[in-house]
Protein backbone atom coordinates (compact mmCIF):
# COMPACT_ATOMS: atom_id res chain seq x y z
CA UNK A 1 0.00 0.00 0.00
CA UNK A 2 1.76 3.20 -1.10
CA UNK A 3 1.62 6.03 1.92
CA UNK A 4 1.46 9.25 0.95
CA UNK A 5 3.69 11.67 1.41
CA UNK A 6 4.70 13.14 4.08
CA UNK A 7 4.20 17.33 4.32
CA UNK A 8 7.25 17.88 6.05
CA UNK A 9 9.41 16.46 3.40
CA UNK A 10 12.12 19.16 2.20
CA UNK A 11 10.76 21.65 -0.77
CA UNK A 12 11.83 21.81 -4.11
CA UNK A 13 14.85 23.74 -4.45
CA UNK A 14 14.60 26.74 -6.53
CA UNK A 15 15.84 26.15 -9.93
CA UNK A 16 18.69 28.22 -11.10
CA UNK A 17 19.30 30.87 -13.58
CA UNK A 18 22.98 31.02 -15.33
CA UNK A 19 24.42 33.91 -15.43
CA UNK A 20 27.30 35.91 -17.42
CA UNK A 21 29.23 37.77 -14.75
CA UNK A 22 31.83 40.33 -15.90
CA UNK A 23 33.84 43.57 -14.32
CA UNK A 24 33.13 46.82 -14.56
CA UNK A 25 35.44 49.34 -13.17
CA UNK A 26 33.81 49.74 -10.22
CA UNK A 27 32.64 46.31 -9.43
CA UNK A 28 31.30 43.23 -10.57
CA UNK A 29 28.05 42.52 -12.95
CA UNK A 30 25.59 40.20 -14.54
CA UNK A 31 23.52 39.14 -17.14
CA UNK A 32 21.30 36.07 -18.28
CA UNK A 33 23.22 33.93 -20.30
CA UNK A 34 20.16 33.08 -22.63
CA UNK A 35 21.22 36.34 -24.36
CA UNK A 36 24.45 35.94 -24.75
CA UNK A 37 26.38 34.78 -28.41
CA UNK A 38 30.02 35.06 -27.52
CA UNK A 39 33.18 36.54 -26.10
CA UNK A 40 35.42 38.01 -28.71
CA UNK A 41 38.45 40.30 -28.45
CA UNK A 42 38.22 44.00 -29.26
CA UNK A 43 40.03 44.38 -32.63
CA UNK A 44 39.13 47.13 -35.38
CA UNK A 45 36.74 49.25 -34.42
CA UNK A 46 34.99 51.76 -36.41
CA UNK A 47 34.24 54.94 -34.68
CA UNK A 48 30.47 56.70 -36.24
CA UNK A 49 30.45 60.59 -35.93
CA UNK A 50 27.39 61.86 -33.75
CA UNK A 51 26.52 59.05 -31.55
CA UNK A 52 26.19 59.32 -27.85
CA UNK A 53 29.24 58.87 -25.67
CA UNK A 54 28.57 55.20 -24.86
CA UNK A 55 28.50 54.01 -28.18
CA UNK A 56 31.73 53.30 -28.82
CA UNK A 57 31.63 52.27 -32.58
CA UNK A 58 30.96 49.55 -35.08
CA UNK A 59 32.30 46.25 -35.23
CA UNK A 60 32.56 43.58 -38.09
CA UNK A 61 31.44 40.09 -37.19
CA UNK A 62 31.54 37.91 -39.92
CA UNK A 63 30.15 40.01 -42.21
CA UNK A 64 27.04 41.80 -39.84
CA UNK A 65 27.58 45.27 -38.58
CA UNK A 66 27.85 45.31 -34.80
CA UNK A 67 27.39 48.33 -32.77
CA UNK A 68 29.44 48.09 -29.75
CA UNK A 69 28.09 49.44 -26.38
CA UNK A 70 30.66 51.26 -23.98
CA UNK A 71 28.49 49.46 -20.66
CA UNK A 72 30.16 51.61 -17.81
CA UNK A 73 29.38 54.40 -19.77
CA UNK A 74 25.60 53.36 -20.72
CA UNK A 75 25.30 52.92 -17.01
CA UNK A 76 26.62 56.38 -16.34
CA UNK A 77 30.10 56.45 -15.33
CA UNK A 78 33.05 57.35 -16.39
CA UNK A 79 33.50 55.47 -20.07
CA UNK A 80 35.92 52.43 -20.14
CA UNK A 81 39.25 52.38 -20.78
CA UNK A 82 40.99 49.54 -22.42
CA UNK A 83 43.23 46.80 -20.24
CA UNK A 84 44.66 43.70 -21.11
CA UNK A 85 41.49 41.50 -20.11
CA UNK A 86 39.19 43.79 -22.00
CA UNK A 87 36.20 42.17 -24.37
CA UNK A 88 33.52 42.27 -26.35
CA UNK A 89 29.95 40.77 -24.94
CA UNK A 90 28.06 39.26 -28.06
CA UNK A 91 24.46 38.88 -27.16
CA UNK A 92 20.72 39.33 -28.70
CA UNK A 93 18.45 42.26 -28.00
CA UNK A 94 15.04 43.00 -29.65
CA UNK A 95 14.15 45.51 -31.51
CA UNK A 96 10.62 45.76 -33.36
CA UNK A 97 10.10 41.85 -32.66
CA UNK A 98 13.36 41.86 -34.72
CA UNK A 99 16.48 39.95 -33.39
CA UNK A 100 19.63 42.37 -33.00
CA UNK A 101 23.22 41.75 -32.20
CA UNK A 102 25.18 43.92 -30.08
CA UNK A 103 28.40 44.19 -28.47
CA UNK A 104 29.36 45.30 -24.67
CA UNK A 105 32.17 46.74 -23.74
CA UNK A 106 33.54 45.02 -20.58
CA UNK A 107 36.64 45.36 -18.61
CA UNK A 108 37.02 41.40 -18.14
CA UNK A 109 34.56 38.07 -18.11
CA UNK A 110 34.46 36.54 -14.99
CA UNK A 111 32.74 33.29 -15.04
CA UNK A 112 29.09 31.85 -15.63
CA UNK A 113 27.37 31.51 -12.52
CA UNK A 114 24.43 30.14 -11.23
CA UNK A 115 22.24 32.43 -9.47
CA UNK A 116 18.59 31.02 -8.08
CA UNK A 117 15.72 33.20 -7.93
CA UNK A 118 15.69 33.22 -3.60
CA UNK A 119 19.58 34.54 -3.83
CA UNK A 120 18.23 37.36 -5.79
CA UNK A 121 17.44 40.49 -3.71
CA UNK A 122 15.38 43.62 -5.34
CA UNK A 123 17.47 46.73 -6.11
CA UNK A 124 18.25 49.16 -3.02
CA UNK A 125 15.77 52.08 -3.19
CA UNK A 126 19.16 54.12 -2.57
CA UNK A 127 22.53 54.83 -3.04
CA UNK A 128 23.47 53.12 -6.21
CA UNK A 129 25.24 54.96 -8.52
CA UNK A 130 23.68 53.30 -11.93
CA UNK A 131 19.66 54.10 -12.58
CA UNK A 132 17.77 51.55 -10.85
CA UNK A 133 15.38 50.50 -13.38
CA UNK A 134 18.76 49.01 -15.64
CA UNK A 135 18.94 46.53 -12.30
CA UNK A 136 17.47 43.61 -12.22
CA UNK A 137 18.65 42.67 -8.62
CA UNK A 138 21.30 41.52 -6.52
CA UNK A 139 22.71 37.96 -6.42
CA UNK A 140 24.04 37.03 -3.56
CA UNK A 141 26.66 34.97 -4.16
CA UNK A 142 28.79 33.59 -1.84
CA UNK A 143 29.42 36.60 0.87
CA UNK A 144 29.18 39.54 -2.08
CA UNK A 145 26.65 40.82 -4.02
CA UNK A 146 26.34 40.67 -8.07
CA UNK A 147 24.35 43.36 -9.85
CA UNK A 148 22.20 41.71 -11.90
CA UNK A 149 21.79 43.90 -15.18
CA UNK A 150 18.25 43.86 -17.23
CA UNK A 151 18.84 44.07 -20.60
CA UNK A 152 15.79 44.76 -21.85
CA UNK A 153 15.91 47.97 -20.22
CA UNK A 154 19.35 49.03 -19.75
CA UNK A 155 20.74 47.62 -23.30
CA UNK A 156 16.98 48.73 -25.16
CA UNK A 157 17.61 49.37 -28.45
CA UNK A 158 14.74 51.78 -28.95
CA UNK A 159 15.87 54.04 -25.64
CA UNK A 160 19.67 53.65 -26.87
CA UNK A 161 18.61 55.09 -30.79
CA UNK A 162 16.25 57.43 -29.32
CA UNK A 163 19.61 58.79 -27.55
CA UNK A 164 21.56 58.50 -30.88
CA UNK A 165 18.65 60.63 -32.42
CA UNK A 166 18.98 63.23 -29.93
CA UNK A 167 22.88 63.28 -29.72
CA UNK A 168 22.52 63.64 -33.61
CA UNK A 169 20.62 66.66 -33.60
CA UNK A 170 22.49 68.50 -31.60
CA UNK A 171 22.36 70.43 -28.43
CA UNK A 172 19.80 73.21 -30.13
CA UNK A 173 17.02 70.89 -30.39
Amino acid sequence: MNQPKSSSAAPEPAPAAQYLSFVLADGVYAMDIASVREIIQPGPMTTVPLMPSFVRGVINLRGAVVPVIDLQARLGKPPAVHGKKTCIVIFHALRDGERVELGLLVDAVSAVIDITADQIEAPPAFGNAVRRDFILGLGKVGERFIIIIDPEKALDVDDMADLVEQAQAGPDH
